[in-house]
């Protein structure tokens, strides 16, 4: 990783500067909850001296701190834009952008009404097996887990084959959609345990509002030419509005090994 530059040419400069890539992080560009491997590193900084780089997340920064950033590197320099929980929560080269909140949206009350449904299913659910943290709190959503975030990586990987043929959550976000459809909310599976609640909208796309209002800003880039990189690409899945955005170029990828392919090719790397 010392090998890495910190110096890249100013956005308005790069090649293609018109050009942004940006990456789902879980099963794009770091196995599922696991660490981003260095040699996907030193290729998104290859790719950083051509044209702007950045990730869109459902998570919050801190966990994409641990994906893909470490003790002595901050997330936040190794992309130019940094969209953690799909954007309500970025950054532009380190700086903060404007953010937004899940609790302004919804209010106290139906917040609570939601948190109890969930929990009372999850209570009944007949799955192999349970661990902890079933509702995570974030800034512009929930993630909700039948089996729980505390589930240790073997027991994820079960629980993905696992619901590939019972299809727990599928059918648990379909009984929610039915009981809270009225809140304006979406429901996306994403990852191998769990799924998001966010209000409609505040999918992935949410970012490219911020790409747009960085356009009209003094100075600023005009990204018209878009690339995103996921693997829940499907109908249903957290990569899939984005990809399917008519402001993007979709590249539905397999895994880390799939996305520094499609990028070699691309872009001549």
């Amino acid at each position: 990783m010392s090998s890495i530059p910190t110096n890249y040419p100013p956005l308005e400069e790069r090649p293609l500067k018109n050009t942004i890539c940006l990456f789902d992080v879980d099963g794009t560009l770091t196995p599922a909850r696991l660490t981003v491997a260095p040699e996907m590193l030193a290729l998104l900084s290859a790719l950083r001296s051509k044209c702007a780089i950045g990730f869109v997340g459902g998570s919050d920064l801190a966990k994409q701190q641990e994906q893909l950033g470490s003790s002595s590197l901050d997330v936040t320099t190794l992309f130019d834009f940094c969209f953690a929980e799909n954007g309500l929560t970025a950054y532009k080269l380190g700086q903060p952008l404007p953010s937004n909140s899940f609790i302004k949206y919804i209010g106290e009350d139906q917040y609570k009404e939601l948190v109890r449904w969930i929990l009372h299913y999850i209570a009944d659910l007949e799955i192999p097996i349970k661990r902890g943290t079933f509702i995570e709190y974030r800034n512009g959503m929930i993630n909700v887990s039948p089996i729980g975030r505390n589930a240790s990586t073997a027991e994820r990987n079960e629980f993905e084959q696992f619901d590939k043929q019972a299809g727990v959550r599928k059918e648990m976000v379909e009984k929610l959609r039915e009981k809270f459809g009225h809140l304006g909310l979406t429901f996306s599976i994403g990852g191998q345990i769990s799924f998001d609640v966010f209000p409609t909208g505040w999918d992935k796309t949410y970012c490219l509002q911020h790409l747009e209002n960085e356009a009209k800003k003094p100075g600023g880039v005009a990204y018209d030419t878009i690339h995103f990189f996921g693997d829940k690409t499907f109908k249903g899945g957290n990569d899939y509005e984005i990809y399917e955005d008519p402001r993007t170029i979709g590249h539905s990828v397999t895994g880390p090994e799939d996305t520094a392919a499609q990028l070699r090719k691309l872009f001549d790397l």
